[in-house]
């Protein structure tokens, strides 16, 4: 049984209160946790079943239940996600490749919520006693673990979050009910940005998008993306205002400048093949 999970709002910043408690955010997938008659199935935030891709999560509990949580590739000597490595996981679908997969890079599912239990609904009730039987259940195995979370101190978490380069952190309000399938107030995400200056070298011809670059280590330009979120209509505006002056070529997809115009964008990290990670532009860079 599949069930549309809570989303979040982004907060402005860190922030501390005594009506929330403050968890890290797993930089992994959406994943809802199904056990119905003993069968375990497992399903995204988009209602896309995936139960085959983690064997190792397809453990059930004594009762039946469904939880939320994140399912990622935790890096042993660091404890941080790696992002990229449970994508790899995600994506694979040949019994032979998950097998291999599984060996090579096991998956944790991190545990916060808890939506049903032994046949009770328990999305109506406070946040805090949903996780008072969340913290009562017997796991099945070590790939299995339940979200830490502070009390109040949401900026001294996230300081922690930073020193350790991990992807933000959450708050949720004590007294928050569980909303299905809508981005509340009471659930607000803090991510931990990176920030990089890079040059405009083009953008798409038809939906938004400018091609971004920087430089490699022996100077010249290496391609690092697309930004497509962040650009106001005076961002736009004033970029075509420059933009027809520099062009050198188009191919079918994209039209082509010289590397002129610098950009600030944020993100949430690099790749690890050098490539920007969901590029939000901030402001031109003159």
């Amino acid at each position: 049984m599949f069930i549309s999970p809570m989303l979040l709002q982004t907060a402005q910043g860190p922030f501390s209160h005594s009506n929330y408690i403050f968890e890290p955010k797993v930089d992994g997938h959406r994943l809802i946790f199904s056990q119905q008659m003993g069968n375990v199935r497992l399903y995204t935030r988009h209602d896309n079943d995936c139960t085959r891709q983690y064997p190792e999560l397809q453990l059930p509990f004594e009762e039946d239940i469904i939880l939320d949580g994140e399912v990622a590739c935790v890096n042993p000597a660091t404890g941080v996600s790696d992002f990229e490595a449970v994508m790899s996981r995600f994506q694979a679908r040949r019994p032979d490749k998950i097998q291999q997969l599984k060996a090579t890079l096991p998956v944790y599912y991190a545990i916060f919520d808890v939506l049903q239990y032994r046949g009770q609904d328990l999305r109506s009730l406070p946040l805090m006693q949903r996780k008072q039987i969340l913290a009562g259940l017997k796991l099945p195995s070590g790939s299995f673990g339940i979200v830490p979370f502070v009390e109040s101190a949401g900026e001294a978490l996230f300081e922690q979050i930073e020193v350790r380069g991990m992807e933000g952190v959450v708050g949720k309000r004590k007294n928050s009910v569980y909303e299905t399938g809508r981005r509340s107030y009471a659930w607000q995400k803090v991510i931990n940005w990176t920030y990089a200056e890079v040059y405009i070298t083009g953008y798409r011809k038809q939906e938004f998008g400018w091609l971004a670059a920087v430089p490699s280590p022996s100077g010249k330009l290496r391609p690092a993306g697309i930004i497509e979120f962040g650009a106001s209509p005076l961002h736009k505006q004033a970029f075509r205002g420059v933009a027809g002056q520099l062009v050198t070529g188009e191919d079918k997809e994209f039209v082509h400048l010289e590397p002129r115009v610098r950009a600030k964008v944020r993100m949430r990290n690099w790749t690890k093949s050098g490539m920007l990670r969901s590029p939000v532009f901030t402001e031109f860079v003159i």
